[in-house]
C-alpha cells in the first residue's frame, strides 16, 4: 500500500472514530451508549433540570378494547361528544364519547386528534371490564404537550387544550411549571431532537425517556410569541379539512380567498399557504436559533429546518415527501384541492355541510330534510331530499350526482364562468392524462376510493353498489333510516324502468329500414350491453337489495362504520380490509 493510501484510510477512519469518557456517559440519565456525544451536551444533562422536575410526563389511557371503546370522531352522532369539558363538567354532561388523543403521525405544534373515547359517566363502561389500564385519571382533560410514543423516524410534539383524553399512544408532559408555551417551543426544538437521539435510539419514546430530557428555558420573550404563532397556524390548518371536528367552511368559498373564477381563488388561496408555510420555517429557523444559542450549541447544530419538516398540511413539501420537483408537487396539491371541494360539495348535497352556514348541520341518527330546514330555511343550495344520490353513467336522474355537483358550481361561484370553472376542475383531477376525461368520470372511477381514504376506510357516505358496478346510488350514513335501502330500491327499479325503455328504443332504431347501417349495428352494440345490464340489476334486486329492504336493518351509530357497514353486506361496494382485526 502506498503512502498516500495509508494517509487517505487514516483520513477515513478519523472521521468515524469518537472519544467520550465514562464519566461524560454517566452524566447522561440512564447512561446509555452515546459515544459521539460532545462535552458540551454532556454538562448540559449534568447542569440542568429535567423535565420531571418541572411537571409529569404520564401515560395515557389502554382501553383494553379499543374495536368497543375508539371511535374516529364522525362515525357517532356529533350530540354525543363532549367537546372542551373539565373531567368534572365530562361527569355530569351525559356525553358518551370525548376527543381522545392517540398519537398520529409525525405532525408538530397543533392536529391529529381524530378519535373520541367512550368516557361515559366518568369511564364506567371502561372501568366494568378489569381490562383497562387508567393511569393519572385525574389528569384527563387538561391541556397537554402529547407526542407519538412510537415514531418512524423524527419525534413530533404538540399542544392540545383542555377537553381531551390521553391514549396510550400518545403520552404526555403536564406543565407545573407555568411555562407550558416555552417548554412546546423547546420539545420542537434541532436541541431536544438531537437529545432524543442519544436518549431514546429505538424511536421508542416512552414517558421515562421525556422525563430525563434537560431543560433551560431562555430568558428571551420571543418563544410565547413563536408559541401563538405555529399553534394558531398549525389549527388553522387542521381545520381547514373536513376531518377535523373544527371544520367550519371550505377555504376557496370564503371572502378572503374568493375570486371570479375557481382557477383565480386557487391562485390567490397558494399564495397564501405558501405565505403561511414560509413563515411557519421562519419561525421553527428562529425557535432554533434561541436553543442553540442558550444551550451553547452552535458548534454542533444549525437552524436551519428543511421545507419537508414544515408540518402544515397545505405544505405539498411535507404532505407528499420524496424527491419530487416543484412541478410534481404543485400538481398534487392541486388535484387534493379539488377533491376536497368535490368531497365538500357532496357533504352538501346531503346536508352534513351548507353553503349558507358554517360548520357541522345534519351530523346526529335518523336527521331529515325537516331538521336541515330548521337550520337553513332558505338554503341557496338544498339538500337532498330522501338521502339518495344516484352515481351513474349518465342524467338517469335529476338528483344525479353528477348534475347536483353542476348545480353546486353554479351556487358556490355563479354562472358567468360556469364552464371555465368546470374545465378547471377536471383538468386538475385528471391527474393521469386521459382523454376525454370528465368530472362524471372521476365520480364513476376515483370518487369513493377517495373519500374511503379521507375517512381512514370508515366513510360516512356509503356506496350501494351493484355487482358490476351499472346501479350505484350513495347514502349518508347520519341520515340512514331502516326504510332507506327501500328508497335505493325504488331508484333500482325506476332505473331498470328507464333502461327498459332504451333497449325498446334501441331494439326499434335495428329493425328501422330508414335506419342507416352503422345506426343499427351500434343501437345493436349497445341493446346487447343493456340487456346483460338488465340481468344484473334483476339479480341484484332478487339476491341482495329486496331481501335488505325487507328486513328494515337498524344501526347505531355508537356501534362505529366497521359493525354497521357490514349490516348492509353485499348491498354495499367493498371495503378491502374492513373486516380485518387490525386496519
Amino acid at each position: 500500500m502506498s503512502e498516500s493510501q495509508i494517509n487517505n484510510l487514516e483520513q477515513n477512519i478519523a472521521k468515524y472514530f469518537f472519544r467520550a469518557s465514562a464519566t461524560d456517559l454517566k452524566k447522561i440519565p440512564g447512561s446509555p451508549i452515546a459515544y459521539w456525544i460532545s462535552e458540551k451536551i454532556a454538562s448540559v444533562f449534568s447542569s440542568s433540570k429535567s423535565f420531571e422536575d418541572i411537571g409529569k410526563t404520564r401515560r395515557g389511557l389502554q382501553t383494553g378494547d379499543a374495536g368497543r371503546f375508539v371511535r374516529a370522531w364522525y362515525e357517532v352522532e356529533k350530540c354525543s361528544i363532549g367537546f372542551d369539558l373539565t373531567k368534572k363538567m365530562a361527569e355530569k354532561s351525559g356525553c358518551k364519547w370525548f376527543p381522545f388523543n392517540s398519537g398520529g403521525s409525525f405532525r408538530k405544534w397543533y392536529g391529529n386528534i381524530e378519535e373520541v373515547v367512550n368516557w361515559m359517566a366518568d369511564g364506567v363502561d371502561i372501568k366494568a371490564t378489569g381490562k383497562a389500564i387508567i393511569p393519572s385519571e385525574s389528569l384527563y382533560f387538561q391541556q397537554a404537550i402529547t407526542w407519538p410514543k412510537v415514531s418512524s423516524g423524527v419525534c413530533s410534539f404538540r399542544w392540545f387544550p383542555d377537553g381531551v383524553i390521553p391514549g396510550d399512544a400518545g403520552p404526555c408532559y403536564y406543565d407545573e411549571s407555568g411555562q407550558m408555551e416555552e417548554i412546546l417551543c423547546f420539545s420542537n426544538s434541532k436541541v431536544a431532537l438531537s437529545f432524543l437521539k442519544f436518549l431514546s435510539p429505538t424511536l421508542n419514546f416512552e414517558v421515562g425517556v421525556m422525563a430525563k430530557m434537560p431543560i433551560i428555558i431562555p430568558s428571551q420573550g420571543s418563544l410565547k410569541k413563536i408559541f401563538q404563532e405555529a399553534v394558531s397556524m398549525h389549527q388553522k390548518d387542521w381545520n381547514a379539512s373536513e376531518n377535523s371536528f373544527d371544520f367550519h367552511e371550505f377555504l376557496l368559498l370564503t371572502p378572503t380567498h374568493r375570486q371570479a373564477t375557481i382557477k383565480a381563488s386557487y391562485q390567490k388561496l397558494r399564495a397564501y399557504w405558501r405565505e403561511m408555510t414560509l413563515k411557519m420555517q421562519g419561525l421553527e429557523q428562529e425557535n432554533n436559533r434561541i436553543f442553540i444559542d442558550t444551550y451553547g450549541l452552535q458548534a454542533e447544530l444549525t437552524p436551519e429546518v428543511p421545507l419537508k419538516e414544515i408540518t402544515l398540511t397545505c405544505n405539498p413539501h411535507y404532505r407528499y415527501g420524496g424527491d419530487k420537483s416543484e412541478e410534481e408537487f404543485e400538481t398534487m396539491l392541486l388535484a387534493d384541492t379539488m377533491r376536497e371541494l368535490v368531497s365538500y360539495a357532496v357533504g352538501c348535497m346531503f346536508g352534513r355541510y351548507s353553503l349558507d352556514k358554517p360548520g357541522l348541520i345534519l351530523a346526529n341518527q335518523g336527521e331529515t330534510l325537516a331538521d336541515y330546514l330548521a337550520q337553513v330555511p332558505q338554503p341557496s343550495f338544498p339538500a337532498d331530499d330522501d338521502n339518495v344520490i344516484p352515481l351513474l353513467d349518465g342524467d338517469w336522474f335529476p338528483d344525479d350526482i353528477t348534475l347536483r355537483f353542476r348545480q353546486f358550481l353554479r351556487v358556490a361561484f355563479g354562472d358567468a364562468h360556469y364552464e371555465d370553472n368546470l374545465a378547471f376542475i377536471e383538468q386538475a383531477l385528471n391527474v393521469k392524462g386521459k382523454r376525454n376525461f370528465s368530472l362524471r368520470d372521476y365520480f364513476l372511477g376515483e370518487f369513493y376510493t377517495d373519500h374511503v381514504k379521507r375517512y381512514k376506510k370508515r366513510p360516512i357516505y356509503w356506496l350501494f353498489s351493484s355487482p358490476k358496478g351499472t346501479f350505484s346510488a350513495l347514502v349518508y350514513l347520519h341520515r340512514y333510516r331502516p326504510d332507506t335501502v327501500s328508497v335505493v330500491l325504488s331508484y333500482l327499479r325506476d332505473f331498470r324502468k328507464k333502461l327498459a325503455s332504451r333497449l325498446d328504443y334501441l331494439q326499434q332504431v335495428a329493425i328501422n329500414p330508414s335506419s342507416s347501417q352503422s345506426e343499427k349495428t351500434k343501437a345493436s352494440k349497445e341493446a346487447d350491453a343493456i340487456k346483460k345490464q338488465l340481468i344484473e340489476l334483476d339479480d341484484y334486486e332478487r339476491d341482495t337489495l329486496y331481501p335488505l329492504a325487507t328486513e328494515q336493518v337498524e344501526l347505531d351509530l355508537d356501534d362505529g362504520v366497521k359493525v354497521n357497514y357490514l349490516k348492509l353486506g353485499s348491498a354495499l361496494k367493498k371495503i378491502v380490509g374492513l373486516e380485518a382485526k387490525e386496519d
